[in-house]
């Protein structure tokens, strides 16, 4: 088999241009994308349909528009960084604390550990809510990190600030993740 070339193309733009097909592809519920999930590296994206966080803009997916990008991250390990963090931990996930701070009327609690982090009961509560409002797609690569640069650079989800245009960073995540920050009140020592 001959292999196919781009000669007009970067080499790069080819690993790229397919992780955004799969990424753009039918966001997979939770439950069922936590038993996919590989143990390589990669890029994932979150989506939520427009009624979740109407505020937020965000790129309508290209298979199924009821659904839009919240935000697109890397990993060396996408089951990890997806279980473990995303899934689990607000200290260990922008995302998360993200969330937390754009739900804060909903009553999210926090507290200090060596960073602000959500309670237990709320990191559970906040873990109930993305199964139920956020859907996932994911595209392996074993070096994401330029992949993801592009792709943050592309499609400017409105939960990512950086990597992003100035003028594409939304003023409520800022807002979010400061009111998240300073919920615990004043840093400890």
């Amino acid at each position: 088999m001959v292999p196919v070339t781009f000669p007009e193309r970067r080499s790069a733009d080819v690993p790229t241009d397919e992780a955004l097909r799969l990424l753009t592809g039918p966001p997979v519920a939770l439950d069922v994308a936590v038993k996919r999930l590989a143990r390589g590296g990669g890029v994932y994206a979150w989506w939520a349909a427009p009624s979740v966080l109407p505020d937020l803009p965000g790129p309508p997916n290209d298979t199924d528009p009821s659904w839009r990008m919240l935000y697109l991250g890397r990993a060396t390990s996408l089951r990890g960084r997806i279980l473990r963090n995303h899934l689990r931990r607000s200290g260990s996930s922008t995302l998360r604390r993200t969330l937390a701070g754009l739900l804060v009327s909903e009553g999210y609690r926090t507290t200090w550990t060596d960073r602000v982090v959500l309670v237990p009961a709320d990191e559970t509560r906040l873990t109930a809510w993305m199964h139920t409002h956020l859907r996932l797609t994911w595209a392996e690569d074993p070096e994401p990190t330029v992949i993801e640069a592009e792709l943050v650079r592309r499609l400017h989800p409105p939960l990512n600030v950086h990597g992003v245009d100035p003028e594409h960073i939304q003023a409520a995540v800022v807002a979010a993740k400061n009111s998240y920050n300073a919920s615990s009140g004043p840093e400890q020592p």
